[in-house]
């Protein structure tokens, strides 16, 4: 299941960077207007970007997992994330809506269907909307699987993974006084959602250095220095404490893995880092056992992110295969 080198006709680097044709603002709600912009072929098949985060926003980089030739490539940042309106903002912001916005936006670009990509989070929503949407779902390729149970959580926010990253672990623990430690996703939010700007932008700078400090099997200094982003953060941070405070606002733990069934016929390759601290493997596994159909790939020598070269290689040959089907049939 370690990943090989099979399949030596596909391409496996990441395309070049290339620009957006168009974007504008959709308006999703009397509250929130998200952002949206395509790329690639204006008649090609079309694929949904689903950010990770929640919060994180996207980048002209996540262009470049997809042939510009044959895709549509459609972008867009979420709720209270990047561009989105209001930036930072919790109030009609659940899971739900978000699938409802991704409805909203399919049909306000009249596709029919579209192929579905999603890491970490966007994992975690991909798989949310294909079992909610099945019949719009062309293909799915899920990267650092999330499934937002309290096992993920508690390993990553309440300690578990500073057995692997002490060093940045204390800093994020010591923003907190020792008598609040017993919950650190609650603590978070308490500074989080404080009247004091500054109290939020200290509490996101922490939370959000945190996770750029252990989303690399190999310290990525560039990705770091988004904790510094004071803008950037305190979406970051706000976004995904709130939806993790509301445990991902699913009626239950295993909700995901429960409604398999639902999604099982969908072409779909899974691609996950043997050493994610972030997503760790347990999870990806989880989803592999009760969803065997699915192509699972396990990267050797990667940490979280898609940016990872072995999962980046992954992710491009995973959209290469659902292209041939599409092109060429099963």
């Amino acid at each position: 299941m370690e990943s090989g080198k099979e399949n030596l006709e596909l391409n496996r680097n990441l395309y070049p960077i290339i620009d957006f044709y168009s974007s504008g603002f959709l308006k999703v709600s009397d509250l929130h207007s998200i952002y949206w912009e395509q790329s690639g072929n204006p008649i090609g098949h079309p694929v949904v970007f689903l950010h990770g985060g929640p919060g994180g926003g996207t980048s002209p980089n996540n262009r470049r997992f997809f042939d510009p030739d044959f895709y549509r490539i459609i972008l867009f940042d979420q709720r209270g994330a990047g561009k989105s309106t209001p930036h930072a903002c919790l109030e009609e912001n659940t899971t739900w809506d978000l699938i409802d916005d991704i409805e909203k936006l399919r049909e306000h670009l009249k596709i029919p269907e579209w192929q579905v990509f999603g890491g970490s989070w966007g994992s975690t929503l991909a798989l949310a909307y294909s079992q909610s949407h099945p019949d719009k779902v062309t293909g799915l390729v899920l990267r650092g699987i999330f499934l937002l149970r309290k096992k993920e959580i508690d390993w990553f926010y309440e300690g578990g993974a500073s057995a692997i990253y002490p060093d940045a672990w204390e800093p994020f623990r010591d923003l907190i006084p020792e008598n609040e430690r017993g919950c650190f996703v609650d603590a978070y939010s308490k500074r989080l959602n404080s009247d004091d700007l500054e109290t939020q932008y200290a509490a996101a700078r922490a939370w959000t250095k945190w996770e750029m400090m252990t989303a690399h099997l190999l310290p990525n200094e560039e990705n770091i220095k988004k904790g510094d982003d004071d803008k950037f953060s305190l979406a970051f941070a706000r976004i995904e404490n709130h939806y993790f405070l509301n445990k991902g606002f699913f009626p239950s733990d295993s909700y995901l893995l429960d409604n398999v069934d639902k999604i099982r016929h969908i072409n779909t390759t899974i691609v996950q880092g043997r050493y994610d601290v972030c997503c760790p493997m347990m999870s990806a596994w989880d989803i592999h056992k009760v969803w065997p159909e699915a192509d699972f790939k396990v990267v050797s020598d990667a940490g979280h992110s898609a940016n990872e070269p072995g999962i980046a290689e992954e992710l491009v040959i995973a959209n290469e295969k659902l292209k041939n089907l599409i092109k060429n049939g099963p």
